[in-house]
């Protein structure tokens, strides 16, 4: 007789992770082919130096005390160390750590939506909504939005935790939930509302807002609320206020230091309110009707129509009235709102970050509210259908087969640069960032196409410095240098602290025999950072070009101050120290390029020179070679061997 197999709540749980697994590679496997995209990886990973050197105690000490990038995350900071570390810059390996990780929030969500309500299929249906809306192809495609799959990965545990806690009263949970917050916070600051988030979980599904509490939801209920036990709740919130103190301290500081938080004059607090109360709108309808998504919308400023200001404010009020009203039938609805509310706050746009007006990733945690609202909502509305199960069943297929596939073209968008922006013009108007991003990656391709682009961004947005730096940039190429100056001028025109166009400029000035305007700049961009090593290095060349060799001597050592690496800096400081006759640390200076830059042709030469006049031919002959090795065109470490061998055949 054969044993008869039970399947237990503990299989179906492994099965629905499993599935999860499959449904999230089918729609976002295909990144594994993705390149970086030209929209803050650069500053996150390809161009960031810290970043790719891998995981060092340097680069974890930097993590923790930067606020690069107008940010303080060290989290996600040395998440992107350690997977340069296994990856070096293989985009392959980088798009898989976010895709796992989507993959372990998808799962942590099931689960511990299950634990808090004991509704299996229902929290699966949640979990699958989050793994497959296509609104979070950006959070989990954009290698940059690491710290979005981080922090949330981090907020569920942390949610996990405070379970944990509540049912078994235990210390040990309550410090672990605030741990595992403190350490989501060091991700990404969107976790700031979580302890007001617990409160809600606290009234459902853990039901601790009535008699009896400290229970899940199939516990038996008490009848009335439990005011005392209320204000122990949010007592026993205060602990959790700390980090997201300091987190909000911190991110602020950040984003102020780097310009990000867009002052008063530039945005008002009427042009911020309306565009949150359209945005909150917004992000519904593109759930229920994801179409025409894009890495970058625009912010409308003052143009949004009144009829559209005064609708959202309606719909967010008309909703609140009816889910208080029905929260004591239906709670799901109440916290499931709140939830999308509330989450969504520190990114909505009440203190603007960026330019704009909305963005896709900010829907990761927000729309999990939404989405228990949809589950338990559509079961309750059918509850007396007969064949419910079946119906609904079948409804929930054809639903996440819709959203599986339009995720998986969507993703296709976030292939490189170039697709991602286009598609992003094609779907929005007046996206002036997308022409000037498109332009970027245009430019080593098409430097005419990249030029068109600027002018299209410029034509939107006159006022946008960026594009007429980086237009600017792009004449030079042409070799257009006075138009050039113009657009170069213009930007720093609208911003005067733009150091990196001034450089530009000061640079195209020099090209141009214009030393004493270019050294102008060069101060200028001292006088606004005097920690700026290449505007000390610029200005150094130039004055020793001018033979004001005391001056330059000055700039070449600031500039090893800031910056011990710069070999040029080494190499001219070197230069100078050998026409004065200091051969010992002419030597040191020519050996420090050639530690930093080991095929320094110039710094070989010059150090078989000062060889060469101590006497020491072998030494001399030894480095002139290594010149010639490395270029076997440069013609002044041949010559130098040349007059070496007649030195020797002489005597």
């Amino acid at each position: 007789m054969k044993a008869k197999y039970n399947i237990t709540d503990r299989h179906i749980k492994i099965a629905i992770s499993l599935l999860l697994i499959l449904a999230i590679i089918m729609a976002y496997g295909q990144v594994k082919n993705f390149d970086f995209v030209g929209y803050d990886d650069q500053d996150y990973v390809t161009e960031n130096s810290q970043i790719r050197k891998g995981l060092t105690v340097k680069g974890i000490a930097w993590a923790f005390t930067s606020f690069y990038s107008a940010n303080w995350h060290p989290l996600t900071w040395i998440s992107h160390m350690l997977d340069c570390e296994l990856y070096g810059l293989n985009p392959m390996g980088h798009h898989w750590t976010n895709l796992i990780f989507h993959m372990l929030n998808a799962i942590l969500l099931f689960l511990v939506l299950e634990r808090m309500t004991g509704a299996i299929w229902r929290s699966a249906f949640v979990a699958a909504l989050f793994a497959l809306h296509p609104l979070h192809v950006e959070s989990v495609a954009w290698v940059s939005e690491r710290k979005d799959v981080l922090s949330t990965f981090f907020g569920l545990l942390s949610i996990a935790a405070y379970c944990r806690y509540v049912k078994k009263t235990s210390t040990k949970y309550y410090i672990l939930t605030i741990v595992l917050l403190s350490i989501g916070l060091m991700a990404k600051p969107m976790l700031v509302t979580f302890p007001f988030l617990l409160l809600l979980l606290d009234f459902w599904p853990l039901n601790r807002f009535h008699h009896k509490n400290d229970v899940l939801l199939q516990s038996e209920k008490g009848d009335h609320f439990d005011f005392k036990g209320i204000q122990r709740l949010i007592l026993e919130k205060i602990p959790f206020f700390i980090p997201v103190v300091l987190s909000c301290a911190l991110t602020f500081f950040a984003q102020k230091s780097e310009g990000a938080v867009q002052a008063l004059g530039g945005l008002s607090l009427k042009n911020r309110i309306a565009n949150a109360l359209v945005s909150y709108a917004k992000y519904v309808l593109k759930m229920f009707w994801p179409s025409k998504l894009a890495v970058f919308y625009p912010h409308p400023r003052d143009t949004l129509p009144a009829w559209q200001i005064v609708g959202a404010a309606l719909l967010i009020t008309c909703a609140c009235f009816l889910a208080l009203r029905a929260a004591k039938k239906y709670p799901y609805i109440v916290i499931g709102l709140f939830w999308y509310l509330g989450t969504l706050v520190p990114v909505i746009g009440f203190v603007q970050v960026g330019a704009q007006a909305m963005a896709d990733r900010y829907t990761y945690i927000p729309f999990i509210g939404l989405y228990i609202i949809v589950t338990w909502g559509v079961l309750d509305l059918f509850r007396k259908w007969h064949y419910r199960k079946i119906y609904l069943s079948m409804f929930a297929i054809l639903i996440l087969s819709a959203l599986t596939a339009k995720t998986f073209f969507q993703i296709r968008h976030w292939k490189n640069s170039i697709t991602l922006f286009e598609h992003a013009i094609r779907v929005t108007e007046n996206n002036y960032k997308a022409h000037n991003n498109l332009a970027i990656a245009s430019e080593p391709i098409d430097l005419d196409r990249a030029i068109f682009h600027y002018k299209e961004a410029l034509k939107i947005n006159p006022k946008f410095a960026t594009a007429h730096g980086n237009l600017g940039l792009a004449l030079c190429r042409k070799g257009n240098y006075e138009e050039a100056v113009s657009y170069f001028a213009k930007a720093l025109e609208i911003n005067p602290q733009k150091t990196n166009t001034r450089m530009d400029l000061a640079n195209v000035l020099f090209l141009q025999e214009k030393p004493e305007q270019a050294i102008s700049q060069y101060r200028e961009i001292l006088n606004i950072d005097p920690e700026n090593a290449n505007a000390h290095y610029n200005l150094a060349y130039i004055l020793s070009s001018q033979k004001k060799m005391d001056q330059a001597e000055y700039h070449y050592k600031e500039t090893l101050k800031i910056n011990p690496n710069h070999e040029e800096a080494h190499y001219h400081l070197g230069n100078i120290r050998l026409k004065q006759g200091n051969l010992k640390e002419a030597f040191a200076h020519f050996g420090e390029s050639i530690k930093i830059k080991p095929d320094y042709v110039q710094a070989y030469n010059q150090l078989g020179i000062i060889l060469l006049r101590q006497g020491k031919f072998n030494k001399a002959k030894v480095f002139f070679s290594k010149a010639l090795q490395l270029d076997p065109g440069f013609s002044e470490a041949r010559i130098n061997l040349d007059i070496l061998s007649n030195n020797r055949s002489s005597k």
